[in-house]
């Protein structure tokens, strides 16, 4: 005799879960609804039904398995049914970087999210080659990221801002490691929980006058990431998985 229908949703959720993030309080028998574009992604794309059960998760509740009440084209209600994992520590590690134009900033944004940037800073440089950027669409991209990662977090996404600017908001006690060709080795933070913060430059580096004007900026380290002159969305990827590696030694 046929297994029944429930019984084959139930194996195909446990080899296929969809994961996405929402934004909603998340809490044992709440009930939540989701956004049009995520409703016809959960719908259209990925071609899930009422009864089906899925993973959401939103920066602060932990994540939850949760079963589609209902769906259609641009709406769908999800029932919480139970805890899958609890909010855990992430790493609080910083990327400030020159802004880059589309394609490299997709990648930068993509790649930032998976390592486990805690918060992504756009620059506006002397050196910079673009004036704007699609922050919607590249935060989009850091959503996408962060459920196919299956971190609990999101990262945190500010507006542009020029290099002094950064500076002077830029806290005290978080360690500045400033990506720069030829300037020794990368040191650790001073613990594995340190809370630091990574600068890359804009395609063409910095000019001498930000060199010199974080130079004086007391607690800046300057350091290379290798004997390679590197494009900066992969400086950026390789400076966080340094950092990330050395803050766990």
């Amino acid at each position: 005799m046929d297994k029944p229908a429930e019984s084959h949703t139930e194996l195909r959720i446990e080899t296929d879960p969809a994961r996405i993030f929402v934004r909603a309080p998340l809490h044992e028998g709440g009930e939540i609804s989701i956004d049009p574009g995520q409703a016809h992604h959960l719908g259209t794309v990925l071609r899930r039904r009422g009864g089906e059960r899925l993973r959401v998760f939103n920066g602060a509740d932990g994540e939850w398995q949760a079963r589609i009440a209902a769906i259609g084209k641009h709406a769908a209600i999800l029932e919480l049914e139970r805890l899958l994992r609890p909010q855990e520590p992430e790493p609080d590690l910083w990327l400030a970087f020159g802004a880059l134009k589309r394609p490299a900033a997709e990648i930068l944004f993509e790649k930032a999210t998976e390592l486990g940037a805690s918060a992504l800073l756009p620059l506006f440089t002397a050196r910079t080659n673009v004036s704007r950027l699609n922050l919607s669409r590249l935060a989009a991209i850091a959503v996408e990221a962060a459920e196919q990662s299956e971190r609990l977090t999101v990262p945190m996404i500010a507006p542009p801002q020029k290099l002094p600017d950064l500076l002077k908001m830029w806290p005290a006690d978080r360690v500045l490691v400033v990506a720069l060709e030829r300037s020794g080795s990368l040191p650790p933070p001073p613990a594995a929980t340190a809370q630091a913060g990574l600068l890359v430059g804009p395609e063409g580096g910095f000019d001498p006058a930000e060199k010199a004007m974080l130079a004086r900026r007391p607690g800046t380290v300057f350091a290379s990431l290798g004997k390679r002159v590197l494009r900066a969305e992969t400086a950026a990827i390789v400076g966080l998985a340094l950092l990330q590696t050395a803050g766990k030694q």
